[in-house]
């Protein structure tokens, strides 16, 4: 989708929800960016959201993998037009997961696992 905001998330619930087993229950860690947090968000019954504190980015792995995907493929760039944009993000993202061991490093944390 080409926008971040409630009618996305909303859809990406939906589909969260399919997917989650029926004796099952899942619990979606997210931050407090305002399609989470908004009352119009019809969030399923099989989830339950669990947020994030405030200014926390070293709970959030996801905000290095963006980092790393930034430094390592998507800056110093001029992009054409949106399509050039999602092309080149698709790309990046294809690279990154054909390297699963860049992404349990980036998503590392030394005290989560008592280190």
């Amino acid at each position: 989708m080409p926008y971040c905001d409630i009618a996305a998330m909303n859809e990406h619930l939906s589909e969260i929800s399919l997917m989650v087993d029926p004796a099952a229950h899942a619990v979606l860690i997210v931050d407090k960016a305002g399609w989470h947090t908004t009352l119009k968000l019809k969030v399923p019954d099989n989830i339950t959201l669990m947020f994030l504190p405030s200014k926390a980015p070293e709970l959030n792995p996801q905000e290095n993998i963006w980092q790393f995907m930034r430094d390592n493929w998507l800056s110093n760039r001029i992009f054409l037009d949106y399509d050039d944009i999602l092309a080149h993000c698709c790309h990046a993202w294809n690279k990154l997961v054909e390297q699963p061991w860049i992404i349990m490093s980036i998503g590392m944390r030394d005290w989560e696992h008592g280190f």
